[in-house]
Parts: structure tokens; C-alpha cells; sequence
């Protein structure tokens, strides 16, 4: 028994080491992607100052070729509001297509005998690693 706990401990201690590692190499990547990412901003900027200054939609130089275009996003405040009129008007396709996992959980462990046709489910177990405190 001691063998299999002995190999329990050095597995718990190993898969630390690694998600340590992974966490500190992922903060860094972070950082400097954060960096990258504020001085691409600022270029792009600078791009768009440029087309707008000069009338043009796209330019090409000897570097490549760049180019504006509109970027349009849509969301709501109001999620009640919305439902309803996605109802009243028959365009569920405002929808994105997903469940919200939480949601449904809840719903069928509180409906056992409710359950919605075409539903799939697909659980398996997972490994959670604390440190030790």
C-alpha cells in the first residue's frame, strides 16, 4: 500500500510542478501579448488616421497592403425585450445555437423526469489537484 501512495504522492507532486510551470509561462505570454497587442493599437490607429486623411478605403505599399472596413457588432440591454421580439417577429436566428450549461444542469436536476427531445449528454470524470495547505 505504502508503494501505491508513495506513487499517488510523487503523480500529485509532478502534476503541480507541470500546471505551476504552465501557469507562469501562460502570465508571461499574457504580459507580453497585452504589450503587443497596445502597440498594434496604436499602429492601427495611426492606419485609420491615414485613410481617413487621405479618402481611401485601402493602400498598397512595397510592405503590403492595408485597408479599412466596418466593423459592426450588436448586442442588448434589455434580454427580456429581445426574447420578445424574437418572438413576435420569428427570427430565432438572432440566437446563437448553444445551452447554457449551468442552466440546463439546474433544470434537469431539479425536472428528473423532464427531459427536452435532442438533448445530448456527455459526462466523464476529471482530475482536480489542490496544493496541500
Amino acid at each position: 500500500m505504502s508503494e501505491v501512495l508513495g506513487l499517488a504522492e510523487k503523480l500529485t507532486r509532478v502534476y503541480l510542478k507541470i500546471r505551476d510551470e504552465k501557469a507562469k509561462l501562460s502570465a508571461e505570454y499574457k504580459e507580453k501579448e497585452a504589450s503587443l497587442n497596445q502597440q498594434m493599437d496604436k499602429v492601427k490607429t495611426a492606419l485609420l488616421d491615414y485613410c481617413k486623411e487621405q479618402g481611401v478605403e485601402s493602400v498598397k505599399t512595397s510592405e503590403g497592403l492595408f485597408y479599412r472596413s466596418v466593423k459592426t457588432r450588436y448586442w442588448t440591454s434589455d434580454w427580456e425585450q429581445m426574447h420578445k421580439f424574437v418572438l413576435e417577429h420569428e427570427v430565432p436566428e438572432f440566437m446563437e445555437k448553444r445551452l447554457n450549461q449551468a442552466n440546463v444542469k439546474t433544470f434537469l436536476e431539479e425536472n428528473p423526469d423532464i427531459v427536452p427531445k435532442g438533448l445530448n449528454v456527455d459526462s466523464e470524470y476529471t482530475i482536480s489537484v489542490r496544493k496541500k495547505s
